[in-house]
C-alpha cells in the first residue's frame, strides 16, 4: 500500500500572546462581569522593564495578584525598603488585581510581557511566518518560512488504533521521548519531534528556528517551544485522525521547561505536562536548597547560558530580586490545564520546592479564577525522568483530554507532607471578587 502523501501551504499565522493581547473568556459566571472595567497598570516597553536594583528583595514567592508597576521600589512612599517588600509579600500593597476579568484581561497579558523580557525572549511574529506540512506514512515534514528565509524539520506520529478523520484522537505532543504505549492504548495519539533540528542545545545558531530568527536575543527554551507550536500546526494541516483541538506537551529536566515554554506561549495547547523542570521550568528561584543543594539561577545561567535570554543573567546573583517565580508562569497558564510531575528521589530540581511552595501557590489562583480542578500535581517514587512519571499523570490526561472521571487525588503530596504556606503569605489575603 502506498504511504499517505498529502501537502497543505498554512497561510498567514496569528501573532504571539503578547501581541494579541487578552482572548481568553472570563470563567463562569460572576457579578464582577458586570463592574466597570478598571485601567490597567501601566507595562513597559521591551528593554525598559526595571532592573533587580529597582526592585524589593523578596525572601518569600512574590504576589501574582501584584502588577509590576506597583511592585518597584520607588512606590515605597517614605516606608523603608525592607518595610515595602514585607509589604509586597504579604499582600499589603495597593494596586492588586480586584477581579478575574482584571486578571484576564490586565495581569495575564503583563505576565506574559514580563516573562518575555525576564527570560524567554520575545517570541517571534508569527504573522510573518508560512508553515508548509508534508505527510508521508508516519513522518511529517515541517518547512517554515519567514522573511525570506526557510528552517526544516520532522515529527513521527503514532496513532493509536481506531483513530480516523470521523473519530480523531487528542494529542500529546512530547520531546525527548516518553511511554507511547499507556497513552496509546488510552486511545491518545503521541508525537515527537527532532528538537534539535530546531535548535541545538548549545549556542550554536543552527537548526530550523535560528535559520529564520538568528541574531535575537531568544532563548533555546523558546526556540523548542516554537517547534511544538509548528508541530501543531502541522498536525493540524495534515493529519486529520489527530484532533489539535485537544492538545497536550510535555518533556522532562530541560525538555520540561521548553514544554512550559511551549503552553505558555500558546492558547491552543490544552494541556502543559512539565517533568523535573527544575529552574526556568518549575522549580521555584527561591528556597532552593529545600532538596539539598541543586540546580540555581546562577548554575543554570553558568552551565547553560543558551536556554534563556539575556534577561535572566542580569539577575545572577540576585534571584530574591525576580518579580516572579515558577508559580507566575503556572498561574498564567489558567484556565488552560497544567500537571506537574515530580519524583521524590530527585532532589537536583528542586522536586520538593515545585512541590509544596510552587503547586500550591499556583493552585491559589487557579481557585480565584474557578478552575482548581484543572491544575494537579503527581508526587512519585523514583528519581530524575523517570519513565513512570508518565503513568502516574497518565489519569489527569484522559480527565483533561477525553473529558474521563477519574479517582485519583492530584493533590496529594505524598511524602512532602502539607503545603509551606509560609513561602507564599499574600494567599491569606487573595483579593475577593465583587
Amino acid at each position: 500500500m502506498p504511504a499517505l502523501a498529502a501537502t497543505l501551504l498554512l497561510g498567514v499565522l496569528a501573532p504571539p500572546l503578547a501581541a494579541q493581547g487578552l482572548r481568553l473568556p472570563p470563567v463562569g459566571a460572576a457579578a464582577w462581569q458586570d463592574e466597570p472595567a478598571r485601567a490597567c497598570a501601566p507595562v513597559p516597553s521591551p528593554s525598559q522593564f526595571p532592573g533587580w536594583q529597582d526592585l524589593p528583595l523578596q525572601t518569600t514567592i512574590p504576589d501574582p495578584f501584584l502588577p509590576l508597576a506597583y511592585t518597584t521600589l520607588d512606590n515605597a512612599n517614605g516606608s523603608s525598603a525592607p518595610d515595602f517588600a514585607r509589604a509586597v509579600m504579604e499582600g499589603r500593597a495597593p494596586g492588586r488585581v480586584a477581579s478575574p476579568d482584571e486578571w484576564y484581561r490586565c495581569r495575564r497579558p503583563e505576565i506574559l510581557r514580563l516573562l518575555q523580557e525576564y527570560q524567554y525572549g520575545y517570541y517571534p511574529d508569527r504573522a510573518g511566518e508560512a508553515v508548509r506540512a508534508t505527510r508521508s506514512g508516519n513522518t511529517v515534514s515541517i518547512e517554515v518560512s519567514a522573511g525570506g528565509r526557510t528552517g526544516r524539520f520532522s515529527a513521527t506520529l503514532a496513532l493509536p488504533a481506531g483513530a480516523s478523520a470521523a473519530k480523531p484522537a487528542p494529542v500529546v505532543i512530547n520531546i525527548g521521548g516518553m511511554q507511547n504505549q499507556p497513552y496509546l492504548q488510552a486511545g491518545i495519539a503521541v508525537v515527537g519531534f527532532d528538537y534539535t533540528a530546531v535548535a541545538p542545545d548549545s549556542n550554536a545558531k543552527t537548526g530550523a528556528f535560528w535559520a529564520l530568527y538568528n541574531g535575537r536575543d531568544i532563548g533555546v527554551l523558546t526556540a523548542w517551544a516554537w517547534g511544538f507550536h509548528r508541530t501543531l500546526d502541522a498536525l493540524n494541516a495534515t493529519v486529520a485522525e489527530i484532533d489539535a483541538a485537544r492538545a497536550a506537551v510535555t518533556g522532562c529536566s530541560r525538555l520540561g521547561k521548553a514544554a512550559l515554554a511551549a503552553g505558555l506561549l500558546d492558547e491552543r495547547v490544552a494541556l502543559t505536562m512539565p517533568m523535573s523542570s527544575g529552574i526556568q521550568g518549575l522549580g521555584p528561584y527561591r528556597y532552593t536548597s529545600l532538596s539539598g543543594q541543586g540546580e540555581t539561577l546562577e548554575n543554570s545561567k553558568s552551565g547553560a547560558p543558551w536556554w534563556s535570554s539575556s534577561g535572566l543573567g542580569r539577575f545572577v546573583n540576585h534571584a530574591e530580586n525576580l518579580p516572579f517565580d515558577a508559580h507566575t508562569i503556572a498561574a498564567a497558564l489558567a484556565p488552560r490545564a497544567l500537571v506537574i510531575d515530580q519524583g521524590t528521589a530527585d532532589p537536583f530540581v528542586n522536586s520538593k520546592g515545585t512541590s509544596v511552595i510552587v503547586y500550591p501557590a499556583a493552585k491559589r489562583v487557579y481557585e480565584w479564577l474557578g478552575v482548581g480542578d484543572r491544575i494537579g500535581v503527581s508526587v512519585r517514587g523514583g528519581g530524575h525522568c523517570d519513565l513512570s512519571g508518565f503513568t502516574s499523570v497518565l489519569p489527569f490526561v484522559q480527565k483533561i483530554l477525553l473529558n474521563q472521571t477519574i479517582s485519583k487525588d492530584y493533590d496529594d503530596l505524598g511524602s512532602y507532607g502539607s503545603p509551606m504556606t509560609a513561602a507564599f503569605p499574600w494567599a491569606t489575603a487573595i483579593p475577593e471578587a465583587p
